[in-house]
């Protein structure tokens, strides 16, 4: 038997012509041919004395593929740099860090947010998704994120005694897509409703023309052309959020939280049999001893925007269960009020599918969204915002240019697949050649990837 991992080789340096990071490329070529760099750079006033070396879209871009790549600090962009055979004039970490510190103050992110909006409608039209009528579904959720350091501005302690920032997003549920986020302390109230509506705000922003009409502050029912609907969990249940969607002609379905109406409601009919009806699971397949039932006409609802229903579901009782609307031996009670139409079940099994957002945030926290690495709370802002972007290019880049697994793949899976895979470099004429190693397993993905960027128009 033979027991070692590796075959015995010698090391050396001088080795040339061949690169890694080459996927990496491809989502690099696939923001190229979209014009993120210019968008990005025409938002981006040029400030100081000097002429600046780097374009300042170009270095965000890299920063993007950076963060995709696993980065998570200015120095991680130089390793881009390493041979300048794949990647147009790196900057060095100091330039890096100066676009976040001096360049990126709020006024100029909010216009580059503006520019990345205007390539996100490109990318929507291209996969066809601002047409049909179907709602387009965004939700909201926070998450607490560790800081080790009381020096960094912004922070605070948290309610599990940890201390930090409690950043808010807002997630497009059909791509992935993280809409917008919102940098808060780590005691910032989970159910603000202030927060809540500035992330709202910021995420109708973000989407296409054809979908953000008629939902802006007081617009006119009949400016909709595409309805909105928001999910969130508990902490948006109250009033004035759920008046601001009112207000906007967004559609709503939230958690309900444990109050006396609520709990009468489930009291009232909890052994009436004729209430319920078999729960679905999201395939659509019944649920083995859940049901769900209807008490629009059961709690006062005067307070809530006009058509509000409560719907109610119910379990079994497991170990281990979240707590439960209403007191129960034998099942756990669970509830959301909305404004939207369909049967009791359909609407439990839509609110339920908020669950996806639990994924897109893990997805962010493995992209970045773990460090925080400046002091200042504009420049620490300004990385959200990046590391949102980086989140979103790459959600693009499985939306248009792969398939099957590494479509809906994680970061972790496309790094090891994809954006670090080596090739060699063969010059021939004036041409560089990028020939993919022999035997790589995702080969043939990086080469549809790129014949699927040349049809980008």
């Amino acid at each position: 038997m033979h027991a070692n991992s590796t075959r015995r080789v010698v090391v050396e340096s001088g080795g040339d012509q061949v690169v890694s990071h080459v996927g990496l490329h491809a989502l690099g070529a696939f923001a190229d041919r979209l014009g993120l760099g210019d968008a990005l750079s025409a938002r981006m006033p040029m400030t100081g004395k000097r002429v600046a070396l780097h374009d300042r879209g170009k270095v965000l871009v890299q920063a993007m593929l950076m963060l995709a790549g696993g980065g998570e600090t200015c120095s991680d962009i130089e390793h881009l740099g390493v041979g300048d055979e794949l990647f147009a004039d790196v900057c060095s970490d100091s330039t890096l860090y100066r676009t976040f510190t001096e360049n990126l103050d709020p006024e100029t992110l909010g216009q580059v947010k503006e520019g990345f909006a205007e390539v996100r409608a490109k990318v929507w039209r291209r996969a066809k998704l601002t047409k049909g009528t179907d709602p387009v579904v965004l939700d909201i959720d926070a998450t607490l994120i560790a800081v080790h350091s009381e020096n960094k501005q912004g922070t605070g302690p948290n309610y599990k005694g940890g201390f930090g920032f409690h950043p808010m997003g807002c997630f497009a549920d059909s791509t992935g897509e993280v809409l917008s986020m919102l940098l808060r302390p780590g005691n910032a109230g989970a159910n603000d409703a202030e927060d809540h509506l500035a992330v709202l705000n910021e995420a109708i922003a973000q989407l296409p023309a054809p979908v953000a009409a008629g939902h802006g502050e007081g617009d006119d029912p009949g400016d909709v052309r595409r309805p909105v609907v928001v999910r969130t969990d508990g902490a948006g249940a109250t009033y004035d959020f759920v008046w601001g969607c009112f207000d906007r002609n967004v559609g709503f379905s939230v958690t309900a939280r444990a109050t006396v109406q609520v709990q009468g409601a489930i009291a009232q009919i909890a052994e009436d049999e004729t209430r319920w009806k078999p729960a679905r699971r999201q395939d659509g397949s019944r649920r083995q001893g859940a049901a769900v039932a209807e008490v629009t006409d059961l709690p006062a609802l005067s307070k809530w925007p006009p058509g509000t229903r409560l719907i109610i579901r119910r379990e079994p009782l497991h170990p281990g269960a979240q707590q439960s609307l209403f007191p129960s031996l034998e099942y756990r009670y669970w509830g959301h009020y909305t404004d939207q139409k369909g049967t009791p079940v359909a609407r439990d099994v839509f609110h339920r599918a908020h669950a996806h957002v639990e994924d897109h945030i893990e997805r962010l926290k493995g992209s970045g969204l773990l460090r925080f690495p400046f002091t200042g709370h504009d420049a620490n802002r300004a990385w959200l915002a990046e590391v949102c972007f980086a989140a979103d290019l790459v959600r693009w880049f499985q939306l248009l240019c792969l398939a099957g697994t590494l479509a809906a793949a994680e970061p972790k899976a496309l790094r090891w697949r994809l954006w670090h895979a080596p090739a060699r470099i063969v010059r021939s004429g004036r041409a560089t050649i990028l020939r993919v190693l022999d035997g790589w397993p995702d080969a043939e993905a990086i080469l549809r990837a790129h014949r699927r960027i040349a049809l980008i128009t």
